[in-house]
C-alpha cells in the first residue's frame, strides 16, 4: 500500500512567515482601496513567495499490514491444580491455540502464571499488565485468560484496548470447607485461659448430609490433640491454656470431608508467646550483709517480679529482755509462707540462711515436696552453710547439689566457667569470662574481678558450671524431681556490683540463675527450636545441648515427607543449620525426646483461602473491555473476528477485534516545485500587475 501527503519544511519560522503574510495582506488591501487594477495579481505574487518560503513537498509512504496480537494467559497456580482443573485448562489451551494459529494474520503471546512469591497468590493482573506493556497497543486484538478467576491483584489489571475474555475452570457442583481464625492473641498468660475466635465456613454446593457440623482438633506444640464438635457457619470462642513460656504453636485441624476441593484450608496455625503474669519470688535473708541489697535490687528491677522479702533480724537465741510489745519487727509468717501458700511462689531464695530453729523440720519437708512437685530453690551460701546450721542438715539434704566440707575458704579467687559451663546457657557467653581452668589466657584482655570468700563443697550431684578457689565447685545446678535447685557457694557476688577489680556481669549471672531455676525456655540445657527470618522461608535450625556432638535432626514437612538435616557447632553448646523451606506450612522438628513445631507463613496458603471458581475479582475489567466470561464446563468456545463496537461474545463463541495496524517500509519526499519556478511565477505575476496598471494609466 502507498499513501500521498503534503509536508512543509519552512525556510523561516512560522511566526515570521505569518507576520510577512499579515504585512502582505495589509498592502493588498491598500491597493484595493486605492483602486489599483493589479491588486489581485500582486496578492497572488505575494502568496507564491510565501509558499516558496514554506517549501511544500510531496511525501509518498509505502506501508504493509501488520498481524494482530492476542494474549493467551493460562493460570497454573496451586488452586488450578484442584479436581479436574488441569485437564480443563490443558484442553482449552490446546483448542484456543490451534484456532488462533488457523485464523491467519494473528500472533499469539503465551503467558503462564504461577504462585506469586511470598504467598502473594495468583498475580493475573501483574502478568497481564506486563504482557500488554511489551506489545504495541494498536495491534492487540484481545486477551484470553484461562483460570478459576481467583486473582489476588485485581487492582493491577490494565485498561485493555480490546476484549478481555475469561474461560472459567471448575464445576457448578464444587464445594469446599475451610477454617478461618478471626482473632488470636499474640501473648497469653501461662496457666490462665485465653480465647481464640474462629469460624468454620462452607462454600459452594455442600452435600446436605455433610452440612451443619464438623469435627475439630486442637493441639499445642504437636502434643496430643483435643477434639471438639463445632457448628459450621457460626463464630466460635474456644478456650486455651498455655503451659510453658516462650512460643506456643497452636494447630487447628478440621476433619476432612468427602468431596471437598482441598484439605489444605482445613488447618490453621496460631503462634502465641506464653508469659507469666507475675513471677512470685520469696527471698529469705538469714542476716543482713553487704550482698543482700544486690539480690533485692535484681528482683525489684524486673517489673514482672512480685517479690516477698524477709530478713531474719531477731533469731530465737537472741534474748535481751526487750518486751515484745516494744519491738517494731514483723513476725515471720512461717506457716503461711511455707505451708499454706508455698505453691504460689515460682522461686524461693535462701540468702545466707541458717537453720536456727525458725523453721521447724516439718516445714523443710514441705519445701522438699514443693521442689519435687516442680518448684525452684536457689541457695546463696555464706559461712553458716559450713556449720551445723547448714540447710544441708535439714530435710533438704538429699536434694542438695553438693555437700559442704565444713571449710570456709577466705582467700581471693577468680570465678571461672568450667568446660561444662562454657556450654551451659546459664554461664555461656557471659561478657569478659576468663578461660576455663587449664586453658591459656589471652594477654591484655580484661576479665572478671576476684571474689574473697567461698564455701568449700564436695561430691556435686548436679552440673558444676563455675568453679572457684582450688578449682572447687562454685555454682552447681541440679534437677530434682520436677523441680530445680541451684547452689552458689559464695556470698561475694556483690563485689562485682561494686566494681571490685573491674567487677563482672553480676546482674546477668544472677538473673540467669534465677530464670533457669524457674524453667525459662531460653535457658534450658537441651533445647530444639527454629529461628525464622521475618518475611521469608529462610530458617535457622538450632539445637542446644551439653553433649559434644548431636545427631541430625528429623524434619517433617507439611505434606508428611521427612528429611534429616545435619547440624554444625557454631558456638559452645549451640549447633545450627541454615535451611530454606520449599513452601509455607507447619513443620515438625524432632531429636530423640525433643520435639518442636514451627510455622512458616499461614498453614493454608493464600491460594486455598478461596477455592471455588468465580469471575468476581476480574468482572470489572472484563466488562470495561467489552469481553465476556465463559464456563469451560459448558464447552470450549469458538473464536470469531468482529468489528470494534460489536458484541464480543455469544452462544458458544467469543470474539477478537482486528486492529488493521500497518508498518511503513519506504518513505520518499519530493519538492512540490523547484525554487526557480516559484521565483519565476512571482516575477510573472508582478510583471503582469505592472503592465495592467500602466495600460490603465495611459487610458
Amino acid at each position: 500500500m502507498s499513501g500521498l501527503s503534503v509536508i512543509f519544511a519552512p525556510l523561516l519560522p512560522w511566526p515570521v512567515i505569518a507576520a510577512l503574510a499579515g504585512a502582505a495582506l495589509v498592502l493588498v488591501a491598500l491597493a484595493l482601496w486605492r483602486g489599483l487594477p493589479g491588486w489581485a495579481l500582486r496578492g497572488l505574487a505575494v502568496l507564491v513567495l510565501l509558499a516558496a518560503l514554506a517549501q511544500p513537498a510531496l511525501q509518498t509512504a509505502e506501508t504493509e499490514p501488520l498481524s494482530d496480537i492476542v494474549l493467551l494467559l493460562d493460570d497454573r497456580s496451586s488452586s488450578q491444580a484442584l479436581a479436574d482443573r488441569p485437564a480443563q485448562t490443558d484442553a482449552a489451551l490446546a483448542r484456543i491455540a490451534a484456532e488462533l494459529d488457523g485464523l491467519g494474520g494473528v500472533e499469539t503471546r503465551r503467558v503462564s502464571v504461577a504462585d506469586g512469591e511470598g504467598n502473594a497468590g495468583t498475580e493475573i493482573g501483574a502478568a497481564l499488565a506486563e504482557a500488554l506493556a511489551a506489545e504495541p497497543r494498536a495491534r492487540i486484538a484481545g486477551a484470553i485468560v484461562i483460570s478459576d478467576g481467583q486473582a489476588h491483584d485485581p487492582a493491577l489489571l490494565p485498561e485493555m484496548p480490546a476484549p478481555l475474555h475469561l474461560l472459567l475452570t471448575g464445576r457448578d457442583n464444587d464445594w469446599d470447607r475451610r477454617l478461618v481464625i478471626r482473632t488470636a492473641p499474640a501473648f497469653g498468660i501461662i496457666g490462665e485461659e485465653t480465647q481464640i475466635r474462629l469460624r468454620v465456613e462452607d462454600q459452594g454446593a455442600v452435600p446436605p448430609e455433610l452440612a451443619g457440623r464438623a469435627g475439630l482438633e486442637i493441639s499445642i506444640d504437636g502434643g496430643d490433640p483435643k477434639r471438639y464438635e463445632v457448628n459450621v457457619g457460626r463464630e466460635l470462642e474456644l478456650p486455651l491454656v498455655l503451659k510453658h513460656g516462650g512460643q506456643n504453636v497452636v494447630q487447628f485441624t478440621l476433619d476432612p470431608s468427602e468431596g471437598e476441593l482441598t484439605e489444605r484450608n482445613n488447618a490453621a496455625v496460631v503462634q502465641i508467646n506464653g508469659v507469666r503474669d507475675r513471677l512470685r519470688v520469696l527471698l529469705v535473708s538469714g542476716e543482713p550483709h553487704a550482698g543482700e541489697r544486690t539480690w533485692r535490687n535484681l528482683l525489684k528491677s524486673d517489673a514482672a517480679v512480685d517479690l516477698v522479702h524477709f530478713t531474719i533480724l531477731r533469731p530465737p537465741e537472741k534474748q535481751d529482755g526487750t518486751p515484745v510489745s516494744e519491738l517494731s519487727l514483723i513476725a515471720f509468717p512461717t506457716q503461711e509462707l511455707f505451708i499454706d501458700k508455698i505453691d504460689e511462689f515460682d522461686l524461693i531464695i535462701f540468702d545466707r540462711y541458717g537453720a536456727r530453729g525458725i523453721l521447724p523440720s516439718a516445714y523443710f519437708a514441705n519445701i522438699r515436696s514443693y521442689i519435687e512437685r516442680g518448684g525452684a530453690v536457689l541457695i546463696s551460701a555464706g559461712p553458716e552453710f559450713a556449720t551445723v546450721q547448714s540447710l544441708s542438715r535439714t530435710a533438704l539434704e538429699d536434694l542438695m547439689p553438693a555437700r559442704p566440707t565444713g571449710r570456709v575458704l577466705s582467700e581471693a579467687f577468680l570465678p571461672r566457667p568450667t568446660e561444662l559451663g562454657l556450654r551451659h546457657p546459664v554461664t555461656a557467653g557471659l561478657d569478659g569470662a576468663p578461660p576455663a581452668a587449664g586453658q591459656p589466657e589471652a594477654e591484655g584482655v580484661p576479665h572478671w574481678g576476684r571474689w574473697l570468700r567461698q564455701i568449700e563443697v564436695e561430691n556435686p550431684t548436679g552440673e558444676v558450671v563455675m568453679e572457684g578457689a582450688g578449682n572447687t565447685p562454685l555454682l552447681v545446678l541440679s534437677r530434682q524431681g520436677e523441680g530445680r535447685v541451684a547452689l552458689l557457694a559464695s556470698d561475694h557476688a556483690w563485689l562485682w556490683d561494686r566494681g571490685f577489680e573491674g567487677g563482672g556481669p553480676q546482674l546477668e549471672l544472677l538473673r540467669r540463675i534465677a530464670h533457669w531455676s524457674m524453667k525459662e525456655p531460653e535457658l534450658e540445657e537441651e533445647a530444639l527450636y527454629a529461628e525464622i527470618e521475618p518475611g521469608s522461608l529462610s530458617v535457622t535450625l538450632v539445637r542446644r545441648s551439653m553433649a559434644p556432638s548431636v545427631p541430625p535432626v528429623a524434619l517433617t514437612h507439611p505434606d508428611g515427607t521427612r528429611e534429616e538435616i545435619a547440624l554444625a557447632e557454631t558456638a559452645p553448646g549451640r549447633f545450627t543449620a541454615r535451611w530454606q523451606a520449599p513452601e509455607a506450612g507447619l513443620y515438625r522438628l524432632r531429636d530423640g525426646d525433643l520435639e518442636r513445631v514451627f510455622a512458616l507463613g499461614p498453614a493454608a496458603p493464600r491460594e486455598f483461602e478461596e477455592t471455588l471458581a468465580s469471575a468476581a475479582t476480574l468482572q470489572a475489567a472484563i466488562t470495561a473491555s467489552g469481553g465476556a466470561v465463559t464456563r469451560l464446563e459448558d464447552g470450549i468456545p469458538r473464536l470469531r473476528l468482529i468489528r470494534a463496537g460489536r458484541a464480543s461474545a455469544g452462544n458458544g463463541w467469543i470474539g477478537l477485534t482486528p486492529r488493521g495496524a500497518s508498518a511503513t517500509v519506504d518513505l520518499r519526499v519530493a519538492p512540490l516545485l523547484p525554487g526557480w519556478a516559484w521565483l519565476l511565477m512571482a516575477v510573472a505575476l508582478t510583471l503582469a500587475a505592472w503592465l495592467l496598471e500602466g495600460r490603465t494609466r495611459r487610458r
